[in-house]
């Protein structure tokens, strides 16, 4: 008993002399959490995980993405039940599409993937599918993913109005940095 003592008493000494322990008073911590925080990064304290040491980050907004803005505009005619820009994704509602059958209602649900946030012909995957339901029945539905031209007419509409939205963002800043930098001789005096 008398040599765990002796140890646990020599353990807590060496370790509030090399300086993992360091006693502090209240008054030198900030309380809230945050400058607490700002405070410890500042004196470069704390575990960081992940890659690197960068504390900031960038973030893309939807309403900066061109691809996005063109998806919403050309789908605009039926509601979504997913929009998530973080998640790449666009579900439609189910909407009435035209039936080939009598006693059928046919329904469709469009579904644009975003796989990157450049314009190019592989940047979208979409996805159709198709419920059919028996119109006297209530539960009697089948859904069924479908491959139709429709996928590649919705693809390249999207693309052609995202292409459109990008180069009017160009001309944009084009008329913005004209009107900031004049033509013409520009630092040049004459005497």
């Amino acid at each position: 008993m008398k040599k765990l003592t002796l140890l646990l008493m020599t353990a807590a000494f060496i370790l509030t002399n090399c300086g993992i322990y360091k006693r502090s008073d209240v008054k030198d911590n900030p309380v809230n959490v945050n400058e607490r925080v700002q405070k410890n990064i500042e004196e470069g304290r704390g575990i960081r995980f992940g890659k690197g040491t960068t504390t900031g980050g960038t973030f893309d907004f939807a309403s900066s993405n061109e691809l996005w803005r063109a998806s919403i505009e050309i789908l605009d005619f039926v509601p979504f039940t997913n929009a998530s820009y973080s998640g790449g994704i666009l579900i439609t509602d189910w909407f009435s599409g035209p039936s080939k059958v009598e006693n059928e209602k046919r329904m469709l649900k469009i579904t644009v993937r975003f796989l990157t946030n450049e314009i190019r012909a592989d940047a979208l995957k979409i996805n159709i599918h198709e419920k059919i339901c028996k119109l006297n029945t209530v539960n009697d539905c089948n859904v069924n993913k479908i491959s139709s031209s429709l996928e590649n007419e919705i693809k390249l509409a999207i693309l052609k109005k995202a292409a459109l939205l990008q180069s009017g963002q160009y001309k944009k800043k084009a008329k913005e940095y004209r009107k900031k930098k004049p033509q013409g001789n520009v630092g040049i005096e004459r005497q």
